[in-house]
C-alpha cells in the first residue's frame, strides 16, 4: 500500500512539474503579452490543471485516478503556499490569499467544464477574467483561445494510463 502511495505522489509531482512548465511558457509572456506576475502564473497553472480535472470527471470513477488528482490538487496548493511564504508573506496574508485562490480555482474549474460549448467571445471573457495582459490585441486573444482549445482537446484525448503515469506531453507549437 505504501509503495502505491509513493508512486501516486511521484506521478502527481511529475504531472505538477509538467503543468508548471506549460504555465511558464514564453508564449504567454511574449506572443500573448500577459503580465509576468505571481497571480498570472497561478491562474495559468489553474487553467492547465482544470482541463485535466474535466478529463478526469468525464472519464472514470477509478479510485486510483481520483487519488492521483487529489494528490495533484493538494500538491499544487502546498507549492503555492510555500512560494507565498518564501516571498515573505505572513500567516494572515497567506491564509487570506489561499482562501481566495481556492475559490478562484473552483471558478476556473466550473468554467472549464463548459469551455468547449462556448463561443470565442465568451472564451475571451473567461480567460481575461483571470489573466492580466500588458496590451490587448485581438490577434493575441485569438492565439490564446487557440492555445487553450488545443490544450483542452489534448486533455480530453489523453489516455487514463498516461495520466496515471504523470505523462503530459503537450506540444505547444
Amino acid at each position: 500500500m505504501n509503495k502505491h502511495l509513493n508512486k501516486s505522489n511521484q506521478n502527481a509531482d511529475k504531472l505538477y512539474n509538467k503543468i508548471l512548465f506549460l504555465s511558464r511558457n514564453n508564449f504567454f509572456y511574449t506572443k500573448i503579452s500577459l503580465k509576468d506576475t505571481f497571480q498570472n502564473r497561478i491562474s495559468l497553472i489553474f487553467l492547465h490543471i482544470s482541463f485535466l480535472f474535466v478529463k478526469k470527471k468525464e472519464s472514470t470513477s477509478d479510485s486510483t485516478y481520483k487519488n492521483l488528482f487529489q494528490k495533484l490538487f493538494d500538491h499544487t496548493f502546498d507549492k503555492i503556499e510555500l512560494n507565498m511564504r518564501e516571498i515573505g508573506y505572513g500567516d494572515v496574508v497567506v491564509n487570506k490569499n489561499m482562501k481566495f485562490l481556492v475559490k478562484n480555482f473552483y471558478n476556473i474549474l466550473l468554467n472549464c467544464e463548459k469551455y468547449t460549448k462556448e463561443n470565442d467571445k465568451n472564451k475571451k471573457l473567461f480567460l481575461y477574467k483571470y489573466l492580466e495582459k500588458n496590451d490587448v490585441k485581438e490577434n493575441n486573444t485569438l492565439d490564446l483561445i487557440a492555445y487553450f482549445d488545443k490544450y483542452n482537446f489534448f486533455c480530453l484525448d489523453l489516455s487514463q494510463d498516461s495520466v496515471l503515469k504523470g505523462e503530459l506531453n503537450f506540444i505547444t507549437n
